[in-house]
């Protein structure tokens, strides 16, 4: 009887329809976005307003569909920084998927370390140790048809995760700082809101030729927010890794939507931003994303006084229910955007099967995880002319549309 059982699930995965629903994941067509319906009555709602309460498990389809646009910024923001990741370039190209979107402004991180010279190789590419590097910028939609459909005017602030030393470097520094410090000294007072070292440097240390991360935000913000006067405005932070740390309060509603993202701050630190009824934040976890449980507790100081913790709404997905990944996929796999978002695309809820008209090409998850995709997913993408070995094609997977943001150090 195991026996049969275990051949009738494979009759059914590589049935027809399944052969079928498989060929449509390989298409080229990526990514797909399920058709848009309406949300002006109840944008409030998936921005966070009541902290996603019934929208996550089941997983709300208009929420699905906004979250995978927030993820597709984030992607479009990676391939942005390592087509050109010098952050002396005068324009950066930079192409949305999403055409009702105008980005604005570029964004800049600075560390405040600094390679020692013993470390630096003569073959190591200057983006690699520098300093200040391009993370992401602000958008705002445009389009006043979206607009009319979204119930208001968005204003997107998208960051990507670690990708230098020197932010890797900053991610280990994890010891506790007051928030609105500026010397950056900790402090043994649990009671003030702190946030890790390294995040709050690489938020608040200028460069030579550009400024500070929230210098930009803020100013950029406040610009577009004056310009738009008058009309229903939003604020989505959004950001993967590193780049999905909460961003701060700001006028209208924000949102922020952190996929795999590390701890913050401490328990002061939520309490302040939960108090300040301004900011939701949605952290969408892979199971097994170790990022997602790090840092832990600040070196050097007591459990009960200083401790990590998480701040908003979760919602939960598993790389083991996907039909195309591995159930043993590694810790790269599970850390992976394009990995989320292919699980995002599928999820129902807690228990639910894979959505089984998941619209979302597994391609570029193919050639970029390929190593963590199920043999067959991998056969058939061969069979289909897909090569799972060749690089993502980032000017074919761009071509959405083409807008250049004036770097602010030109």
């Amino acid at each position: 009887m195991p026996g049969m059982r275990a051949r009738a699930a494979v009759d059914e995965h590589m049935s027809p329809r399944s052969l079928m629903h498989m060929q449509q994941l390989l298409s080229a067509d990526s990514p797909r976005a399920s058709p848009r319906s309406t949300i002006a009555q109840r944008w409030r709602s998936l921005h966070g307003e009541d902290g996603w309460a019934g929208l996550l498990d089941p997983l709300d389809s208009d929420l699905r569909r906004e979250l995978l646009r927030y993820g597709d910024f984030v992607q479009a923001a990676y391939q942005a920084f390592h087509s050109l990741p010098t952050a002396s370039a005068r324009h950066r190209g930079l192409m949305l998927p999403d055409r009702s979107y105008r980005p604005t402004r570029s964004l800049f991180a600075t560390s405040a370390l600094s390679m020692p010279p013993w470390a630096k190789r003569p073959n190591t590419p200057e983006w690699l140790t520098q300093q200040s590097n391009w993370i992401g910028y602000v958008a705002v939609c445009e389009s006043e048809r979206e607009v009319a459909r979204m119930g208001r005017r968005d204003i997107a602030i998208v960051l990507r995760g670690t990708a230098t030393c020197l932010e890797w470097a900053e991610n280990l520094r994890a010891s506790l700082v007051p928030l609105d410090g500026e010397s950056g000294e900790a402090s043994g007072d649990a009671q003030d809101p702190k946030v890790a070292r390294g995040f709050l440097s690489l938020y608040k240390t200028a460069g030579e030729k550009v400024k500070s991360l929230s210098e930009e935000v803020m100013g950029e913000v406040r610009r577009l927010m004056e310009k738009y006067k008058g009309e229903e405005l939003s604020i989505t932070v959004v950001g993967h890794s590193l780049g999905g740390a909460p961003g701060p309060p700001a006028a209208p509603p924000v949102a922020v939507v952190s996929f795999g993202g590390p701890k913050v701050g401490n328990a002061a630190f939520v309490d302040k931003l939960q108090k300040s009824g301004k900011v939701n934040v949605l952290r969408i976890v892979n199971a097994g994303d170790v990022v997602t449980k790090v840092p832990g507790v600040a070196p050097r100081l007591p459990l009960t006084k200083e401790q990590y913790q998480h701040v908003g709404a979760e919602l939960r997905i598993d790389s083991k229910n996907s039909p195309c990944l591995r159930p043993d996929a590694g810790p790269a796999c599970r850390h992976d955007l394009e990995a989320y978002l292919h699980l995002i695309d599928g999820f129902t809820g807690t228990g639910r099967p894979f959505r089984h008209d998941a619209r979302r090409s597994v391609i570029r998850l193919l050639q970029m995880q390929r190593g963590n995709v199920k043999k067959e997913y991998v056969n058939r993408a061969r069979e289909l002319g897909v090569d799972p070995s060749a690089p993502v094609d980032v000017g074919r997977s761009m071509a959405y549309g083409n807008c250049a943001v004036a770097s602010p150090s030109s």
